[in-house]
């Protein structure tokens, strides 16, 4: 379970001393613990799927505020994003993205930029994590275009 391979990573930064990853690892758990705590999970806790979300969204949320620091603080904003990144699917690329976009677009007949949502929909439940939002968007733009 991926709350268990945080954990042990914990353990780990912690037992190497790694002041950085440590500091890291432990905000990630208090995410996952408010998250548990917001969704009344507290004694089952999340699953992986939900973990992957909330981590997720830490790591847009550091990429977001490394575009709006300076370049000292935006590099310990990657550092934390590279790191949690670790606990993320491997991302699809945009070649596999639009062959599923061109694919669910052939099915679907006449498409029009009004149902850019509906396939943006479909595209997020195939790939869920593993695929970016932005570049999801783009992709069926381009492609209903």
């Amino acid at each position: 379970m991926l709350k268990e391979q945080i954990n042990a990573d914990l353990k780990t930064a912690m037992l190497a001393r790694n002041a950085f990853e440590t500091t890291v690892l432990r905000g990630l758990k208090a995410s996952i613990l408010d998250e548990e705590v917001k969704l009344s999970k507290r004694e089952e806790g999340l699953n992986d799927a939900e973990i992957e979300t909330l981590v997720a969204r830490e790591v847009k949320k550091r990429k977001e505020a490394a575009n709006l620091l300076d370049a000292e603080r935006a590099e310990n904003e990657l550092k934390e994003a590279e790191i949690l990144s670790r606990y993320l699917p491997e991302m699809a690329s945009e070649e596999e993205i639009r062959a599923a976009v061109k694919d669910e677009i052939s099915t679907m007949g006449e498409v029009s930029i009004k149902q850019m949502g509906t396939i943006i929909g479909k595209m997020k439940a195939k790939f869920g994590n593993s695929a970016d939002g932005a570049v999801l968007a783009k992709i069926v733009k381009e492609e209903l275009s």
